[in-house]
């Protein structure tokens, strides 16, 4: 098994002439009544890792607290308190400006919500970064184009919703070697694989599997169990994606990036206290010097 190293991480150049939108625009799409802080967590990991806007659109009460968290991102504000199919029309129309959709965080599981997602997945054909609940929504039939990031049982949903038999479903939960897990899971997807997509398992050791590849990430730590600190990956492989458009580069970087900034809050706060917003001002230092 060969770990994730410094050596491979590419972070996106930017021309010292480029304007305003040319290193990447976000659209994140998330945040509901019941989860408020995710979609902001994520929009500030996408800018921090570099790309020149975010845009949220959320659910009123949920976008005037993202405003009132950080003027750094810009939002739309839908009324209701959660998604629902009615809103994909808007949001495909609003994609036409990015190059990037951000789907998934803090969306709740809302009958109606998971028809929008499974609808405005399929429906936008750009770079997508699928997470969270959104991944609940959709099978292995539904996107292209895209990161998915989930943890062990956000797979297991997206499984059975590609009516994958219980028995390789259970074979790949309670797998508990990485190369055995990784291969069992490559050969379960890879027709979605084939689709340009790209599954970032989160877990003590990281999975990544493409069309071609699997690597393994080990940067990171207990403390990032931490409910937030898999938006901060979602939003920086969003970043990432925005800037490069390379799908499996940005999702080495994203893993590689925030296993570490766990790693250097780890020794900072001499504990497991670190909190998913300490890691968005870590980007910055931990970007700058690599």
């Amino acid at each position: 098994m060969h770990f994730i190293t410094q050596s491979q991480i590419k972070l996106p150049s930017r021309n010292k002439d480029s304007h305003k939108g040319d290193n990447g625009l976000v659209l994140a799409v998330g945040g509901s009544k019941d989860f408020v802080g995710a979609i902001t967590l994520a929009g500030l990991a996408a800018l921090r890792s570099g790309c020149d806007l975010v845009k949220v659109i959320a659910p009123e009460k949920v976008a005037w607290a993202v405003n009132a968290y950080s003027p750094d991102l810009v939002t739309m504000k839908l009324k209701g308190d959660f998604f629902n199919l009615s809103h994909s029309s808007i949001v495909k129309k609003e994609m036409e400006k990015f190059d990037v959709l951000l789907v998934g965080n803090g969306i709740g599981l809302d009958k109606s919500t998971k028809q929008f997602c499974k609808k405005i997945i399929k429906s936008v054909k750009k770079f997508k970064v699928i997470d969270a609940d959104a991944i609940k929504a959709i099978s292995t039939n539904d996107a292209e184009n895209s990161i998915i990031t989930p943890h062990s049982k956000e797979l297991e949903y997206f499984l059975i919703n590609s009516k994958i038999n219980k028995s390789i479903i259970r074979l790949i939960n309670n797998e508990k070697n990485p190369v055995k897990k990784s291969k069992l899971i490559k050969n379960t997807t890879q027709k979605f694989l084939n689709e340009n997509n790209i599954i970032l398992l989160k877990g003590k050791i990281d999975i990544i599997l493409s069309k071609d590849d699997i690597l393994y990430n080990k940067t990171g730590n207990a403390g990032m169990t931490k409910g937030g600190t898999g938006d901060v990956l979602a939003g920086m492989c969003a970043g990432f994606l925005a800037q490069s458009g390379n799908l499996l580069q940005s999702a080495i970087n994203a893993a590689y990036f925030n296993g570490l900034i766990g790693d250097v809050l780890l020794k900072k706060k001499k504990g497991f206290t670190y909190l998913a917003s300490d890691m968005i001002d870590e980007i910055k230092t931990i970007r700058n010097h690599s």
